[in-house]
């Protein structure tokens, strides 16, 4: 074996090994351990859908020893749950400051149950900017992986060729690939989770489903597109409801954006915009009326 291909050999075992001082094995799945990342002192940080349970949660620190967590919070929407531990004695991640690039080399380093620190690696296939989840969450970045998560490795560090960690693996939020939470989310969601137990996201209280507008009514009403949102249901006592919202109603525009998808709504409806006013351009019978929303924080539970 040529000399070059050791030095690399031994990069990036070294890179594995840096990486395995804030990874930690997490057992709160009554058959298959999962990995989590020390994010901050005493704080853990791993994917939500492989934590089964909200209480007698343990972790398994680099040293072997056994530590007791408690939950703090925990965010399906995101695929984030954080615990917290009396050990803090730990490195915590080195967070990597920029925004990683498609092509990039990506290590998965997680700890397991039967080998104890295990790394798979890949490259980053892919990255975007903010993405609404299947499960009702907000990423801030996209980043799909190109490696495989084995059993046990989802919510482990994700870590470049400089072993700086760009976020957390998961098989949780993608049916096609693994993806990294971007450290920005991990940051921005474990801090609401420690602060307030959950994730609050706004709440409209309406069915919609896409509708293309006529030309000529676009025409008419001077409208930035022809596709909208029609209301199928309105919960009577949620917000767009109280509002004056009804069935028929085609939601075409919330604070001067345009609304053409589902996904367009929640990109406006994050923590940020609960319990605040917004401006929904609704047509009905032909007409383009302004309508002010108070956004409600999502009931637990509901879509």
């Amino acid at each position: 074996m040529s000399s070059s291909l050791v030095t690399l050999s031994d990069e990036f075992a070294a890179v594995v090994e840096r990486a395995s001082k804030y990874v930690v094995s997490v057992h709160g799945h009554p058959r298959l351990p999962s990995s989590g990342v020390i994010w901050k002192p005493g704080v853990i940080v791993t994917a939500e859908h492989s934590i089964r349970r909200d209480d007698e949660i343990r972790v398994t620190l680099r040293d072997g020893k056994p530590a007791t967590a408690r939950l703090a919070g925990r965010d399906a929407g995101t695929d984030l749950a954080v615990l917290k531990i009396e050990d803090s004695s730990g490195p915590a991640a080195d967070v990597h400051p920029g925004v990683p690039k498609a092509g990039e080399i990506a290590l998965a380093v997680g700890r397991t149950q039967n080998t104890g620190v295990s790394a798979v690696m890949g490259v980053i296939s892919g990255v975007g900017g903010p993405w609404n989840t299947w499960r009702g969450g907000r990423l801030d970045r996209f980043i799909r992986l190109d490696l495989r998560l084995y059993p046990g490795l989802s919510g482990g560090a994700i870590v470049n060729a400089a072993g700086e960690c760009i976020g957390i693996g998961t098989t949780g939020l993608s049916r096609s690939s693994p993806l990294a939470i971007a450290a920005e989310t991990i940051s921005r969601v474990a801090n609401e989770l420690m602060e307030k137990g959950h994730v609050a996201r706004g709440y409209l209280g309406v069915g919609l489903q896409r509708i293309a507008l006529p030309e000529h009514l676009k025409a008419s009403l001077n409208l930035a597109d022809s596709r909208g949102l029609i209301a199928l249901s309105v919960e009577h006592e949620g917000p767009a409801g109280k509002a004056g919202m009804l069935i028929g109603d085609i939601l075409v525009a919330i604070d001067s954006k345009p609304m053409r998808d589902t996904d367009d709504v929640q990109a406006v409806l994050g923590s940020e915009f609960v319990g605040k006013t917004v401006t929904a351009s609704i047509v009905r019978g032909g007409v383009l009326k302004q309508m002010p929303v108070v956004v409600g924080e999502r009931p637990g539970g509901r879509p």
